[in-house]
């Protein structure tokens, strides 16, 4: 008891150092979840109990319709476009929400090509993707290096908040003496990204290889800046096993996958599974040829394949049971690899103080530029660069899988975020935002650069003043100009904008001239008093390239002193829409 009471205290002093968001707690009024909602979204893990099992969307009360276009999306990315080559060659996509696994499909090739110029291989020589197809994760490998981490932290052997030269002390070359575990974990150390020159070039051996590592020298004072660095999880690699006694493959394999039965995940995989594993990149410099089987990473291969920032090999389920141990709070099938507030912590956002870099022990945080739909501030995941995709949605209990082997055959045939946007946002399109009055709302359907209308018929004008009144359910990409605003007009050509107040779990305070918001996942209850006017109309402008969930309204009222003007929910002929319709969920 003394040892947990010295980990929480480490962890809030670790928190209160470098600005750390914990979780929010729950309002007076919070809804504690609903399968197959989006807008009624869980606290908390979800039971210790809950495993993965196979389900038609439509048993976990998810529309197939979103998840089948997400699928059929990633099929279409895997055969030639303008580019003149596909997006990836092939790819494994799995969805999984309150444990149903709703999709599992391959699609494309593991291995297609016979050279970097792109040449396609015979296609009786081509290996199309399968469910259990294992891929080179890249750099969702720093979770498994996290995780082992702080399992260390759980067994007395690290302190967070130590200097990280307390356990390496060579690591405290060249001004570094202060850098400390943490700030490692969330990328907040000041080390650059790569080793420079990098390892294979520069260094003979893994001897001096490590040693470059320990002797790098910080670009900015440790705490300053956030900057994504291979170097901080190369070194957390590093400091496990030195402290444990252990290799860092080695604990990743008794203290994850072991326990939870992750059979096909591991480092420097076997060649008995060689025919299993997708390709990525054909390498000239270094000469590898066609990379299958070995870590792509340059710096991890010449680490020997095992390495904190790369290496890790997985199928797409073994991901989705260590992505289900983690809702569940660190635990699957009565095996438990990591304490609840160990979870917690690690899915809690160290970086307040570093807006749009939100991180927390290893996980990434509330990154809408992949996580899309299912994003949210407790939303967690990562992503790596040979083309997978991890994220975590604690609020739905979902899990969003996307792996590719995108750098096959090069690198440079571009970015698969597209791709890992659909999957996010098809998972959670097929959950439902049920209407807040009867059985019907409206939404709006925009594309890009567009603004798309509500409006009403002509209203009389018996006073000076009216109040609108309505409620609306707001996910969209606020950053980027997204909004949803209401207008009046006197004659139906002149609009003007009307400011609203919301209320609400995630509201805006005061009068706003517009609404904009996401991941706060709740129906708002909107109004608006204004001079009587004889048009009103609700526009939803769409400027970003991130969707969300989308917009919704209902409940919609106006009235006036003498009584109500127009009552939607009686009479929804009253609006006229364009670019809007009608939904039940």
């Amino acid at each position: 008891m003394r040892l947990q009471a010295a980990v929480a205290a480490a962890i809030i002093t670790a928190m209160t150092l470098t600005g750390a968001t914990a979780l929010a707690e729950p309002s007076a009024d919070f809804d504690y979840g609903g399968t197959g909602r989006y807008d009624q979204p869980w606290h908390g893990f979800a039971p210790a109990w809950l495993t993965l099992r196979d389900a038609n969307p439509a048993d976990v009360g998810l529309d197939p319709a979103p998840i089948a276009g997400a699928l059929d999306a990633v099929t279409g990315w895997t055969k030639p476009g303008p580019a003149g080559h596909p997006m990836f060659s092939g790819a494994v996509t799995l969805m999984v929400h309150d444990g149903a696994v709703v999709a599992d499909q391959p699609a494309g090739y593991a291995v297609r090509y016979s050279d970097g110029a792109g040449t396609e291989l015979p296609p009786d020589q081509r290996v199309p993707m399968a469910r259990d197809t294992i891929f080179d994760m890249a750099s969702v490998s720093k979770l498994f290096t996290s995780i082992a981490v702080m399992q260390q932290v759980e067994a007395g052997r690290v302190d967070i908040n130590a200097p990280v030269a307390r356990y390496l002390p060579e690591f405290a070359a060249n001004g570094k003496g202060s850098i400390t575990v943490v700030q490692l974990l969330t990328h907040t150390s000041g080390l650059l990204p790569d080793p420079v020159p990098s390892l294979w070039q520069g260094y003979p051996d893994i001897p001096s290889r490590v040693r470059a590592i320990m002797e790098t020298t910080p670009a900015n004072p440790p705490g300053t800046t956030y900057s994504y660095s291979d170097i901080n999880l190369m070194t957390l690699g590093l400091l496990v096993a030195k402290v444990s006694g252990s290799t860092l493959d080695g604990l990743v394999r008794e203290g994850i996958t072991a326990p939870l039965d992750m059979s096909d995940t591991g480092y420097n995989p076997p060649a008995s599974k060689l025919d299993r594993i997708a390709a990525t990149e054909f390498q000239t410099s270094p000469p590898r040829g066609m990379v299958r089987g070995q870590v792509h990473d340059e710096n991890a291969w010449s680490l020997g394949g095992v390495a904190g920032h790369a290496g890790v090999f997985s199928t797409a389920h073994d991901m989705a049971v260590l992505g289900q141990t983690i809702l569940n709070g660190g635990t699957y099938r009565g095996h438990r690899i990591l304490r609840e507030d160990t979870v917690r912590q690690m899915l809690t956002n160290f970086n307040a103080k570093f807006p749009g870099d939100s991180h927390g022990l290893g996980f990434e945080l509330d990154q809408r530029w992949y996580m899309a739909g299912l994003n949210s501030a407790n939303s967690a995941g990562h992503t790596g660069y040979t083309g997978t995709t991890l994220v975590l949605d604690p609020e739905s209990r979902s899990i969003a899988i996307l792996l590719t082997n995108r750098v096959h055959p090069s690198r440079n045939w571009g970015t698969i975020n597209p791709a890992r946007r659909a999957v996010a946002d098809g998972l959670a399109r097929s959950m439902a935002v049920r209407p807040r009055q009867g059985s019907t709302e409206w939404t709006a359907t925009a594309a890009a650069d567009q603004a798309v209308t509500l409006s009403t018929k002509q209203l009389p004008v018996r006073g000076k003043t009216m109040r609108v009144s309505f409620d609306a359910f707001v996910d969209v990409d606020a950053e980027d100009g997204d909004q949803l605003a209401l207008q009046s007009s006197a004659d139906g050509v002149a609009w003007q904008p009307v400011p609203v107040l919301a209320e609400g779990v995630g509201a805006p305070q005061g009068p706003q001239p517009a609404l904009a918001a996401y991941g706060h996942r709740r129906w708002w209850r909107v109004s608006a008093e204004l001079p009587a006017t004889g048009f009103l109309r609700w526009q939803f402008t769409k400027a970003g390239i991130y969707f969300g969930r989308g917009v919704y309204l209902d409940g919609i009222r106006v009235q006036d002193s003498r009584g109500v003007l127009l009552d939607a929910e009686r009479d929804p002929g009253a609006l006229t829409a364009q670019g809007w319709s009608v939904v039940s969920r």
